[in-house]
Protein backbone atom coordinates (compact mmCIF):
# COMPACT_ATOMS: atom_id res chain seq x y z
CA UNK A 1 0.00 0.00 0.00
CA UNK A 2 1.16 3.53 -0.77
CA UNK A 3 2.70 5.65 1.98
CA UNK A 4 3.26 9.35 1.30
CA UNK A 5 4.02 10.17 4.91
CA UNK A 6 0.66 11.91 5.32
CA UNK A 7 -2.07 9.66 6.81
CA UNK A 8 -4.75 12.04 5.48
CA UNK A 9 -3.47 11.96 1.90
CA UNK A 10 -2.89 8.20 2.03
CA UNK A 11 -6.43 7.60 3.36
CA UNK A 12 -7.84 9.68 0.51
CA UNK A 13 -5.80 7.64 -1.97
CA UNK A 14 -6.98 4.41 -0.35
CA UNK A 15 -10.60 5.42 -0.82
CA UNK A 16 -10.16 6.54 -4.43
CA UNK A 17 -8.34 3.32 -5.31
CA UNK A 18 -11.07 1.22 -3.69
CA UNK A 19 -13.82 3.11 -5.53
CA UNK A 20 -11.95 2.81 -8.84
CA UNK A 21 -11.57 -0.95 -8.45
CA UNK A 22 -15.27 -1.29 -7.56
CA UNK A 23 -16.28 0.68 -10.66
CA UNK A 24 -14.04 -1.40 -12.93
CA UNK A 25 -15.34 -4.62 -11.40
CA UNK A 26 -18.96 -3.57 -11.96
CA UNK A 27 -18.19 -2.57 -15.56
CA UNK A 28 -16.49 -5.92 -16.25
CA UNK A 29 -19.54 -7.76 -14.86
CA UNK A 30 -21.87 -5.82 -17.15
CA UNK A 31 -19.67 -6.56 -20.16
CA UNK A 32 -19.90 -10.25 -19.28
CA UNK A 33 -23.69 -9.90 -19.17
CA UNK A 34 -23.86 -10.65 -15.44
CA UNK A 35 -25.49 -7.43 -14.22
CA UNK A 36 -25.08 -5.70 -10.87
CA UNK A 37 -26.15 -8.68 -8.75
CA UNK A 38 -22.96 -10.55 -9.63
CA UNK A 39 -20.75 -8.10 -7.76
CA UNK A 40 -23.07 -7.01 -4.95
CA UNK A 41 -22.45 -8.29 -1.42
CA UNK A 42 -24.66 -11.23 -0.46
CA UNK A 43 -27.67 -10.62 1.79
CA UNK A 44 -27.57 -12.54 5.07
CA UNK A 45 -31.37 -12.76 5.23
CA UNK A 46 -31.53 -14.08 1.66
CA UNK A 47 -28.98 -16.79 2.38
CA UNK A 48 -30.51 -17.84 5.70
CA UNK A 49 -33.96 -17.98 4.13
CA UNK A 50 -32.61 -20.36 1.47
CA UNK A 51 -30.91 -22.59 4.06
CA UNK A 52 -33.58 -22.53 6.79
CA UNK A 53 -32.66 -21.04 10.17
CA UNK A 54 -32.62 -23.36 13.20
CA UNK A 55 -30.83 -21.39 15.91
CA UNK A 56 -27.66 -19.57 16.88
CA UNK A 57 -24.87 -19.57 19.45
CA UNK A 58 -22.37 -16.98 20.56
CA UNK A 59 -18.74 -17.83 19.79
CA UNK A 60 -17.20 -14.64 21.16
CA UNK A 61 -14.17 -12.66 20.06
CA UNK A 62 -12.12 -14.25 17.26
CA UNK A 63 -9.66 -13.39 14.51
CA UNK A 64 -11.38 -14.20 11.21
CA UNK A 65 -10.08 -14.14 7.61
CA UNK A 66 -11.22 -11.08 5.67
CA UNK A 67 -11.57 -13.13 2.46
CA UNK A 68 -14.28 -15.24 4.17
CA UNK A 69 -16.53 -12.19 4.70
CA UNK A 70 -18.92 -12.34 1.75
CA UNK A 71 -22.08 -10.49 2.78
CA UNK A 72 -23.99 -8.11 4.95
CA UNK A 73 -27.05 -8.03 7.15
CA UNK A 74 -28.31 -4.64 6.01
CA UNK A 75 -25.85 -2.88 3.67
CA UNK A 76 -25.75 -5.03 0.54
CA UNK A 77 -26.16 -2.01 -1.74
CA UNK A 78 -23.38 0.02 -0.11
CA UNK A 79 -20.50 -2.42 -0.71
CA UNK A 80 -19.61 -4.97 -3.37
CA UNK A 81 -18.52 -8.58 -2.86
CA UNK A 82 -15.00 -7.44 -1.91
CA UNK A 83 -16.42 -4.77 0.40
CA UNK A 84 -15.37 -1.89 -1.81
CA UNK A 85 -17.74 1.11 -1.43
CA UNK A 86 -20.26 1.54 -4.24
CA UNK A 87 -20.66 5.31 -3.78
CA UNK A 88 -19.01 8.33 -2.20
CA UNK A 89 -21.75 8.95 0.36
CA UNK A 90 -19.76 7.64 3.35
CA UNK A 91 -16.35 8.76 2.13
CA UNK A 92 -15.59 10.94 5.19
CA UNK A 93 -16.29 8.07 7.59
CA UNK A 94 -14.29 5.61 5.47
CA UNK A 95 -11.25 7.91 5.32
CA UNK A 96 -11.43 8.62 9.05
CA UNK A 97 -11.15 4.87 9.77
CA UNK A 98 -8.37 4.53 7.19
CA UNK A 99 -6.38 7.33 8.85
CA UNK A 100 -6.85 5.75 12.26
CA UNK A 101 -5.71 2.38 10.93
CA UNK A 102 -2.62 3.86 9.31
CA UNK A 103 -1.43 5.63 12.47
CA UNK A 104 -1.99 2.54 14.61
CA UNK A 105 -5.06 3.60 16.56
CA UNK A 106 -7.07 0.77 18.15
CA UNK A 107 -9.98 -0.25 15.92
CA UNK A 108 -13.00 -1.85 17.66
CA UNK A 109 -13.91 -5.41 16.66
CA UNK A 110 -16.57 -5.86 14.02
CA UNK A 111 -19.73 -7.94 14.66
CA UNK A 112 -20.53 -10.84 12.32
CA UNK A 113 -22.77 -13.83 11.77
CA UNK A 114 -20.97 -17.07 10.85
CA UNK A 115 -22.50 -19.52 8.37
CA UNK A 116 -20.24 -22.51 7.82
CA UNK A 117 -16.93 -21.05 6.64
CA UNK A 118 -18.46 -17.70 5.66
CA UNK A 119 -19.20 -14.48 7.55
CA UNK A 120 -21.80 -11.73 7.19
CA UNK A 121 -21.28 -8.29 8.72
CA UNK A 122 -23.77 -7.00 11.29
CA UNK A 123 -21.71 -3.99 12.34
CA UNK A 124 -18.37 -2.71 11.03
CA UNK A 125 -18.81 -2.57 7.24
CA UNK A 126 -16.45 0.41 6.86
CA UNK A 127 -13.84 -1.28 9.06
CA UNK A 128 -13.97 -4.36 6.83
CA UNK A 129 -13.75 -2.21 3.69
CA UNK A 130 -10.72 -0.31 5.00
CA UNK A 131 -8.98 -3.47 6.20
CA UNK A 132 -9.37 -5.07 2.77
CA UNK A 133 -8.17 -1.90 1.04
CA UNK A 134 -5.07 -1.98 3.27
CA UNK A 135 -4.58 -5.65 2.26
CA UNK A 136 -4.87 -7.06 5.74
CA UNK A 137 -5.60 -10.79 6.07
CA UNK A 138 -7.35 -11.00 9.44
CA UNK A 139 -9.74 -8.85 11.44
CA UNK A 140 -11.00 -9.08 15.01
CA UNK A 141 -14.70 -9.89 15.29
CA UNK A 142 -17.45 -10.78 17.73
CA UNK A 143 -18.86 -13.93 16.15
CA UNK A 144 -22.35 -15.44 16.36
CA UNK A 145 -22.75 -18.78 14.59
CA UNK A 146 -26.11 -19.47 12.94
CA UNK A 147 -27.30 -23.08 12.60
CA UNK A 148 -29.33 -23.93 9.49
CA UNK A 149 -31.44 -26.79 8.18
CA UNK A 150 -29.15 -27.25 5.18
CA UNK A 151 -25.38 -27.35 5.43
CA UNK A 152 -24.02 -23.86 4.60
CA UNK A 153 -21.77 -25.03 1.78
CA UNK A 154 -21.30 -23.41 -1.64
CA UNK A 155 -23.19 -20.26 -0.66
CA UNK A 156 -20.72 -17.81 -2.12
CA UNK A 157 -22.85 -17.10 -5.23
CA UNK A 158 -26.43 -15.93 -5.57
CA UNK A 159 -27.22 -18.36 -8.37
CA UNK A 160 -26.77 -21.28 -5.95
CA UNK A 161 -29.39 -19.97 -3.52
CA UNK A 162 -32.48 -20.88 -5.57
CA UNK A 163 -31.45 -24.54 -5.63
CA UNK A 164 -30.84 -24.46 -1.87
CA UNK A 165 -34.20 -22.75 -1.28
CA UNK A 166 -36.08 -25.52 -3.10
CA UNK A 167 -33.98 -28.21 -1.41
CA UNK A 168 -34.92 -26.70 1.97
CA UNK A 169 -38.62 -26.90 1.04
CA UNK A 170 -38.14 -30.53 -0.01
CA UNK A 171 -36.48 -31.44 3.32
CA UNK A 172 -39.31 -29.74 5.19
CA UNK A 173 -41.88 -31.81 3.26
CA UNK A 174 -39.77 -35.00 3.25
CA UNK A 175 -37.75 -34.88 6.51
CA UNK A 176 -35.06 -37.41 5.67
CA UNK A 177 -32.45 -38.14 8.36
CA UNK A 178 -29.29 -36.10 7.87
CA UNK A 179 -27.31 -39.34 7.50
CA UNK A 180 -29.00 -40.21 4.18
CA UNK A 181 -30.08 -36.76 2.96
CA UNK A 182 -27.05 -36.36 0.70
CA UNK A 183 -28.21 -39.33 -1.42
CA UNK A 184 -31.20 -37.34 -2.63
CA UNK A 185 -30.14 -34.43 -4.82
CA UNK A 186 -31.45 -33.02 -8.09
CA UNK A 187 -29.88 -30.52 -10.48
CA UNK A 188 -32.85 -28.24 -11.22
CA UNK A 189 -34.40 -26.16 -8.40
CA UNK A 190 -38.04 -26.96 -9.20
CA UNK A 191 -37.13 -30.64 -9.43
CA UNK A 192 -37.27 -30.75 -5.64
CA UNK A 193 -40.92 -29.75 -5.75
CA UNK A 194 -41.66 -32.51 -8.26
CA UNK A 195 -39.75 -35.05 -6.19
CA UNK A 196 -41.61 -34.08 -3.01
CA UNK A 197 -44.92 -34.67 -4.80
CA UNK A 198 -43.69 -38.08 -5.96
CA UNK A 199 -42.74 -39.04 -2.41
CA UNK A 200 -46.09 -37.89 -1.03
CA UNK A 201 -47.94 -39.76 -3.79
CA UNK A 202 -45.97 -42.91 -2.95
CA UNK A 203 -46.90 -42.46 0.73
CA UNK A 204 -50.58 -41.99 -0.14
CA UNK A 205 -50.65 -45.23 -2.14
CA UNK A 206 -48.84 -47.06 0.66
CA UNK A 207 -51.23 -45.77 3.34
CA UNK A 208 -54.25 -46.79 1.25
CA UNK A 209 -52.81 -50.27 0.70
CA UNK A 210 -52.03 -50.72 4.40
CA UNK A 211 -55.15 -48.90 5.67
CA UNK A 212 -53.13 -46.88 8.17
CA UNK A 213 -51.58 -43.42 8.44
CA UNK A 214 -47.90 -42.57 8.71
CA UNK A 215 -46.27 -39.35 9.86
CA UNK A 216 -43.80 -37.37 7.74
CA UNK A 217 -40.66 -38.85 9.28
CA UNK A 218 -41.94 -42.38 8.82
CA UNK A 219 -42.96 -41.54 5.26
CA UNK A 220 -39.49 -40.18 4.45
CA UNK A 221 -37.62 -43.14 5.95
CA UNK A 222 -39.85 -45.78 4.39
CA UNK A 223 -39.71 -44.11 0.96
CA UNK A 224 -35.92 -44.10 1.18
CA UNK A 225 -35.70 -47.74 2.29
CA UNK A 226 -38.55 -49.29 0.30
CA UNK A 227 -38.60 -47.18 -2.87
CA UNK A 228 -35.66 -44.91 -3.56
CA UNK A 229 -32.67 -47.11 -2.69
CA UNK A 230 -34.07 -50.33 -4.26
CA UNK A 231 -34.98 -48.41 -7.44
CA UNK A 232 -31.49 -46.92 -7.63
CA UNK A 233 -30.06 -50.44 -7.58
CA UNK A 234 -32.31 -51.41 -10.50
CA UNK A 235 -31.38 -48.24 -12.40
CA UNK A 236 -27.68 -48.92 -11.91
CA UNK A 237 -28.09 -52.57 -12.91
CA UNK A 238 -29.93 -51.55 -16.09
CA UNK A 239 -27.42 -48.80 -16.90
CA UNK A 240 -30.12 -46.13 -17.03
CA UNK A 241 -28.45 -43.29 -15.13
CA UNK A 242 -27.11 -40.56 -17.39
CA UNK A 243 -23.59 -39.19 -17.04
CA UNK A 244 -24.78 -35.76 -15.94
CA UNK A 245 -27.62 -36.99 -13.73
CA UNK A 246 -27.76 -37.21 -9.97
CA UNK A 247 -29.44 -40.21 -8.37
CA UNK A 248 -32.51 -38.04 -7.77
CA UNK A 249 -32.61 -36.93 -11.42
CA UNK A 250 -32.38 -40.54 -12.62
CA UNK A 251 -35.09 -41.70 -10.22
CA UNK A 252 -37.56 -39.03 -11.37
CA UNK A 253 -36.88 -39.57 -15.08
CA UNK A 254 -37.06 -43.37 -14.97
CA UNK A 255 -40.15 -43.32 -12.75
CA UNK A 256 -41.89 -41.01 -15.21
CA UNK A 257 -40.87 -43.13 -18.19
CA UNK A 258 -42.02 -46.31 -16.43
CA UNK A 259 -45.48 -44.91 -15.79
CA UNK A 260 -45.74 -43.56 -19.34
CA UNK A 261 -44.99 -47.00 -20.77
CA UNK A 262 -46.90 -49.36 -18.49
CA UNK A 263 -49.16 -47.15 -16.30
CA UNK A 264 -47.96 -48.99 -13.20
CA UNK A 265 -46.12 -48.01 -10.03
CA UNK A 266 -44.44 -51.37 -9.51
CA UNK A 267 -40.72 -51.99 -9.95
CA UNK A 268 -38.88 -55.12 -11.07
CA UNK A 269 -36.18 -56.13 -13.56
CA UNK A 270 -38.68 -56.85 -16.34
CA UNK A 271 -40.16 -53.39 -16.01
CA UNK A 272 -36.67 -51.87 -16.10
CA UNK A 273 -36.00 -53.77 -19.35
CA UNK A 274 -39.15 -52.23 -20.83
CA UNK A 275 -38.04 -48.77 -19.72
CA UNK A 276 -34.60 -49.32 -21.20
CA UNK A 277 -36.09 -50.56 -24.47
CA UNK A 278 -38.45 -47.63 -24.60
CA UNK A 279 -35.52 -45.26 -24.08
CA UNK A 280 -33.58 -46.86 -26.93
CA UNK A 281 -36.59 -46.63 -29.30
CA UNK A 282 -36.94 -42.97 -28.39
CA UNK A 283 -33.33 -42.31 -29.35
CA UNK A 284 -33.73 -44.00 -32.75
CA UNK A 285 -36.86 -42.01 -33.56
CA UNK A 286 -35.16 -38.62 -33.12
Amino acid sequence: MADSGSPRIDAESDFMRSRRLQTLSALAARLRGEGGEATRALSFDEVVDALGRRGERRLGLQLIPLDAIIGSVDKVKDFDRRFRPTSDKSRARWERIARASRVGEEIPPIDVYKLGDYYFVRDGHHRVSVARALRLRLIEAEVTEVQTLLEPRDIGRRDSLELKHWRKLFIQRVPLPSTVRERVRVTKPHGYGVLAEMVEAWAARTMMAEAQLMDKKTMAQRWMDEEFLPVLELIEEAGLQGEDETAGDAYMRVAGERYRLIREHAWDREIMKQVAAGKKRGRKSR
